[in-house]
């Protein structure tokens, strides 16, 4: 499935993407979900998550902001993602900086993602290799982490994306690369996490690595639009939404590079 077939059966379909995501990210992340096409769900608690989890068109786990109980449920909804075979997204957020953090992400992988997102020194330190991350921002170049993606899709038979000025996309055999965005998009809180929020839309309606590449074209194209008409951060959120909503199926073959 080509990425602009994917955006047209997203929009079309509209799924319902269940978000298990951190308090910085949630309402971005539900606002880019929107003016995708996409219909959001923010839940989290144990006691409804393996009811939830279901009736969604995929889920998405982000450890941004962590604690026992969101752990738990955390887990409960990916074992019954994969039981109920509903595809899911996971971004290991600064999965390296303390040992409770590693642990859940460890945990999480042996459960298998659908799809893993993030940035070069959280891909590099999921394949064990020692990176320059500070807290949740990246300190090594995607080019770097391009080994360690193909490692960490072919360990856990999940596709990868690792995510910054050129994103870099594997499943171990097939990979591309994809050009655009802004460099006005580190400077909003919370875009990568709604970019995984975005990949599970994606992955709703494609299969894993098409719904990757698509989702990600989605996020550049906006991005570089978006920056022409910006002043600064604030300003560019705002654009990003609008441009967002404004993407057309056409429009995301230019920024892949395979």
């Amino acid at each position: 499935m080509t990425p602009s077939d994917a955006l047209t059966a997203m929009r079309a379909q509209a799924p319902l993407v269940h978000c298990i995501t951190n308090y910085v990210a949630m309402n971005i992340a539900a606002n880019v979900l929107l003016a995708a096409g996409a219909s959001p769900a923010m839940v989290h608690a144990e006691e409804e998550v393996a009811d939830f989890t279901p009736i969604a068109g995929a889920l998405t786990v982000n450890i941004g902001t962590l604690s026992a109980a969101w752990v738990r449920g955390m887990i409960l909804a990916a074992r019954t993602a994969n039981a109920r075979k509903v595809p899911w997204v996971f971004d290991p957020v600064a999965h390296f900086a303390t040992p409770y953090r590693r642990r859940t992400a460890q945990d999480l992988m042996m459960l298998r993602p659908t799809i893993v997102r993030g940035n070069a020194s959280e891909i590099l330190a999921l394949a064990g290799e020692a990176g320059s991350g500070k807290g949740t921002d990246s300190g090594d170049s995607v080019e770097d982490a391009e080994a360690a993606a193909s490692h960490v899709a072919q360990t856990y038979g999940s596709v990868v994306a690792v995510t910054g000025p050129v994103d870099f996309l594997t499943d171990g055999t097939r990979s591309a690369r994809l050009t655009g965005g802004s460099d006005l998009m580190p400077l909003v809180t919370a875009l990568g996490c709604s970019l995984t929020a975005l990949i599970g839309a994606y992955a709703a309606v494609a299969p894993a690595f098409d719904a990757a590449l698509g989702a990600l074209a989605h996020f550049k194209v906006a991005g570089s639009t978006a920056a022409r008409r910006a002043q600064g951060p604030g300003s560019f959120q705002v654009h990003f939404l609008d441009e967002l909503a404004a993407v057309q199926p056409g429009d995301l073959s230019v920024v892949i590079m395979q």
